[in-house]
């Protein structure tokens, strides 16, 4: 077993930490401040690469394996004190563009794919709804057959992205319920196709340079060639690409987690109290080694994702695992990142109020960790531990 970085991977990270540290998050006190979406990063970010690490080099991206792709988006959540730009690129990557590289068609991927990767369309997901969020198959908005196409009718909510988007992967009924998962497909939707409307930006706590949003559908028409996968395929399109955006997403965290740690070190070390550093204290030292324990075992978890997906094996197991312990884990460590700057900590100045509040948002998006537990339950064969006992 071989837990070390090869060496191309180390340059990687090393250029990739250094990229994000002088070019993203300048401004992110006012941007986070303001709720704005960072533009000028995101072209840096376009122009170095880091819109297409995962997409195929035949469509324009980089075509980094899965585990690299991981060790990528780390070394961004690091370098990068921006986390709504990094939870942008991250909806982009896993809400859009992995749709694209595992549905779509020739078509499709040379169509959208390779402006995608070179960050000149933005994409999203269009997935919750008001009464069906982690619940995916009780979406409400309907795609019906109209001619050659489909008429989209309905409405999404919270999608990130959603008001600077260009390209949505949408979910919607071509059926009715009682076909059982075989009622729902998706589709390319963009946001100049009649009766697309991004109806009102919602404000939020954390990851505010983030932007989300609600987004309708009125008689958008579709052509049939936006069909992503065959009609009636979308729960089993959803499926095989969510744990991709449960681990993947993630992986900016652990990143974090590591930049917290050496805060809190570094101010562990320097500030001085009672006649010594605070770091002599154990309610502080003991803080610290739990924050290194907690980084460690998440970055294990999710480098063993990406192997596994990089062997092409099954990971619904360990992407389970990983994005609740991550997310878990790095609110953890906001807590106690802020918690040992004292005062300082609390205050807007130094970003860790800001830290905590992006934190905050890991464990509910993505499907909550409640629910994410008794997908896990069930894996592991316990029956009835996320839908219950009783039939749907």
């Amino acid at each position: 077993m071989d837990f070390e970085l090869s060496p191309e991977q180390r340059r990687l990270r090393a250029d990739i930490v250094a990229f994000a540290r002088a070019e993203l998050g300048q401004q992110v006190a006012d941007d986070d401040q303001a709720g704005r979406f960072p533009w000028a990063d995101w072209r840096r970010c376009a122009e170095f690469g880091v819109l297409g690490w995962p997409i195929p080099q035949e469509y324009g991206g980089s075509g980094f394996d899965p585990l690299t792709t991981v060790v990528a988006l780390e070394a961004l959540g690091y370098g990068c004190r921006d986390n709504g730009l990094v939870f942008a690129v991250n909806n982009h990557l896993w809400g859009c563009a992995i749709y694209l590289m595992l549905h779509g068609t020739p078509e499709q991927k040379e169509q959208y794919l390779r402006p995608l990767a070179a960050g000149s369309l933005i994409g999203a997901h269009a997935l919750s709804e008001e009464q069906a969020g982690s619940d995916v198959l009780a979406v409400a908005t309907t795609a019906k057959r109209d001619g050659d196409g489909y008429r989209l009718d309905g409405s999404k909510c919270f999608v990130s992205n959603g008001p600077v988007a260009d390209v949505f992967v949408v979910m919607a009924r071509t059926g009715e319920r009682t076909a059982g998962q075989n009622h729902l497909s998706a589709f390319i939707v963009t946001s100049d196709m009649p009766g697309v409307a991004v109806r009102r930006e919602l404000p939020k706590m954390g990851l505010r340079t983030a932007p989300m949003g609600e987004v309708s559908f009125d008689g958008t028409p579709v052509p049939a060639a936006n069909l992503l996968g065959a009609e009636g395929a979308g729960y089993r399109v959803f499926a095989s690409t969510i744990d991709w955006e449960r681990a993947f997403m993630f992986a900016p965290q652990v990143g974090a987690m590591e930049r917290l740690l050496e805060a809190s070190i570094r101010h562990a070390r320097s500030r001085h109290q009672f006649g010594q550093a605070i770091g002599g204290f154990q309610a502080v030292s003991h803080q610290v080694a739990d924050m290194k324990i907690r980084l460690e075992l998440a970055r294990t978890l999710l480098y063993k994702v990406g192997w596994l997906k990089r062997e092409g094996r099954l990971a619904l197991l360990e992407t389970t695992m990983a994005k609740v312990f991550v997310s878990d884990s790095l609110v953890q460590t906001a807590q106690g990142a802020m918690t040992i700057h004292g005062a300082r900590g609390y205050l807007a100045g130094d970003g860790f109020e800001r830290e905590l509040r992006d934190a905050l948002g890991g464990p509910i998006y993505g499907g909550t960790n409640a629910v994410q537990r008794g997908v896990l339950a069930e894996l592991l064969g316990v029956p009835g531990a996320l839908h219950g006992s009783g039939s749907r």
